[in-house]
């Protein structure tokens, strides 16, 4: 049996809001094309940031600080349970096993960890998100600003990720999950069901989509309950981003708050083994608490915005259309969840 001191298990996935050039103006419209608001983001407020950038290039960025031989890919959990020397017993798929001291678990929504320590499966909230990544080898052709459209039922997006990449989405409502749907073909055709006549730049945008680059995904989340869900570790196993706090994509702060349960976890961890100060099981539970006030509120608001911007009841659109959008949003207020202060690890 090979033994492990720390075994971190990931996952793979494809889009963030995060990091590039840094994008300008948002403006939101409405399906038939009508400008409803619309601001630049450092006249809201300038100490304020808004970025994109492809998951998939933030991961190698990450990755690449790392020794060589520090991640094994396709390493998937089929089990996990607790040793007689109190050590954790890991158990891979391609049956691997493995004896670890500290296991942190950032595997994802369908966390086999998380299931292990008592949480419950994420809930489906009723909205499906089609997604793509616009491609144009001689380079994209639009400005750095997020577009956005609401409908009833059905609201869709893009903004640049690169200088040759768009990022594309398109959410609308549904009662179920549904079949799980792979096939280039099939999305594309409802995605263009969906948008109707709504953008001829999103179409174009869709078009220039790879196949493998076009996915479905039934929203889930789920909340941290105080005193009620199990805190985020036990012993010396704890959770990381989806796997603890899954949480709708509605305010951009997914995988933001998983990159911010790193910067926390690493700090209380280097007071347990740098400074001595604590236990490691010590330190797993005082990152649990200190991050539970924030990712909590955070997945609530993220699905009450996701209920109210999804809506197909014709009074809440006007509503949003003709009060909430021109006159309440303003980029300071909208994007002050997205605020996170920290000392430097260093």
């Amino acid at each position: 049996m090979a033994k492990k001191t720390v075994l971190v298990f990931t996952r793979l996935w494809y889009f963030c809001i995060f990091s590039r050039d840094q994008l300008c103006r948002m403006v939101i419209k409405s399906e038939d094309g009508k400008e409803l608001g619309s601001f630049n983001f450092k006249d809201e407020d300038e100490s304020q940031e808004v970025r994109a950038i492809e998951r998939k290039v933030l991961l190698e960025a990450l990755a690449n600080q790392l020794p060589s031989d520090a991640i094994s890919f396709s390493s998937k959990l089929s089990s996990i349970e607790r040793s007689d020397k109190g050590e954790t017993l890991l158990k891979l798929e391609d049956d691997t096993q493995m004896s670890a001291k500290i296991v942190i678990a950032c595997d994802g929504i369908r966390s086999p960890v998380a299931k292990w320590m008592g949480f419950p499966e994420p809930r489906y909230v009723g909205h499906i998100a089609f997604r793509g990544l616009g491609f144009y080898p001689e380079g994209q052709p639009f400005e750095q600003k997020v577009i956005y459209t609401y409908g009833r039922g059905v609201r869709a997006g893009y903004v640049p990720v690169s200088p040759t990449k768009v990022y594309w989405f398109i959410i609308n409502n549904s009662p179920t999950p549904g079949p799980k749907i792979t096939d280039p073909s099939l999305l594309r055709q409802i995605t263009k069901e969906l948008l109707g006549n709504w953008s001829t730049e999103l179409l174009n945008i869709m078009k220039s989509t790879p196949d493998d680059r076009i996915i479905r995904t039934p929203l889930v989340d789920r909340w941290p309950w105080p005193g009620i869900s199990p805190p985020a570790s036990t012993g010396a196993v704890v959770l990381v981003g989806d796997a603890w706090h899954p949480m709708t994509p509605n305010l951009g702060q997914g995988a933001c708050c998983a990159l911010e349960d790193a910067v926390v976890l690493a700090k209380k961890l280097a007071q347990a083994i740098n400074l001595g100060t604590m236990s490691i099981e010590d330190a797993f539970t005082s990152y649990g608490r200190e991050r539970w006030p924030r990712i909590f509120p955070l997945s609530v608001r993220a699905n009450l915005v996701g209920a109210f911007l999804q809506s197909d009841n014709p009074l809440v659109c006007f509503i949003r259309n003709n009060i909430v959008v021109p006159k309440l949003v303003r980029g300071g207020p909208m994007l002050e969840h997205a605020n996170f202060e920290f000392e430097s690890l260093y």
